[in-house]
């Protein structure tokens, strides 16, 4: 006997049925250095940071999210000189945008 999906539904398993530890069959160790990772990267920055990371991004034409990325990424912070990694950027935006 088939069960009717909801209209929303996209027929996947469900998700929330996993009974064992939020790490899964990985070293438990690892799971909560790069969760602590995460949450100090993501973690607010003082309203001096992100004004002054807001006008530098719109100095060379991006966003504060792809301006934030990419120093968390690659740890720089993106100068006008870096052209060429700012318009990769942006082809990736607008690579995004006609998915």
């Amino acid at each position: 006997m088939t069960r009717r999906l909801r209209r929303n539904h996209n027929g996947g398993p469900p998700l929330d049925d996993y009974e064992g530890p939020p790490w899964g069959k990985g070293d438990a160790f690892l799971y909560l250095c790069w969760e602590a990772a995460r949450k100090k990267a993501w973690k607010a920055p003082s309203p001096q940071v992100m004004l002054m990371r807001l006008e530098r991004a719109e100095r060379i034409g991006l966003t504060y999210e792809e301006y934030t990325l990419e120093i968390l990424e690659r740890g720089r912070h993106l100068q006008p000189e870096d052209a060429g990694r700012i318009a990769e950027i942006k082809a990736a935006r607008k690579r995004r945008r006609r998915a």
